[in-house]
């Protein structure tokens, strides 16, 4: 796991070609309820948490294409669910990009993230 992070990383910078990425401090997250299938889009500010459900999403980091380049976002998130025992890890600790989600997934039973963009 750790490995994988240090490796997205420091791919991040190079994805953009010669650009960088441009840190922002608010991301939209597409949410979906696999049950009921409710669709919903968060606003989420880097550092302070967001609810869906059951779910605590922290963005901790949000970063988009300069405007001149191909629209693209990349957000480091952790997210913990509440019907987790105390003391659990986070259901999800990563990057998640917007234009390659299968790249690194948030895997859960019942939800589904994924970031659309960072504004």
């Amino acid at each position: 796991m750790r490995a994988l992070l240090l490796v997205a990383l420091l791919a991040l910078p190079q994805m953009a070609g010669a650009q960088e990425w441009v840190p922002r401090r608010v991301g939209e997250i597409q949410a979906l309820d696999k049950v009921n299938a409710r669709v919903a889009t968060l606003r989420a500010t880097v550092g302070e948490p967001a609810r869906f459900g059951t779910l605590t999403i922290t963005l901790r980091a949000c970063h988009a294409r300069p405007p001149d380049e191909v629209p693209d976002a990349a957000a480091w998130m952790e997210v913990t669910d509440e019907r987790s025992p105390a003391g659990s890890p986070p259901v999800f600790r990563g990057w998640l990009f917007a234009d390659a989600p299968a790249v690194h997934m948030f895997e859960h039973p019942v939800y589904d993230l994924r970031i659309m963009n960072c504004r």
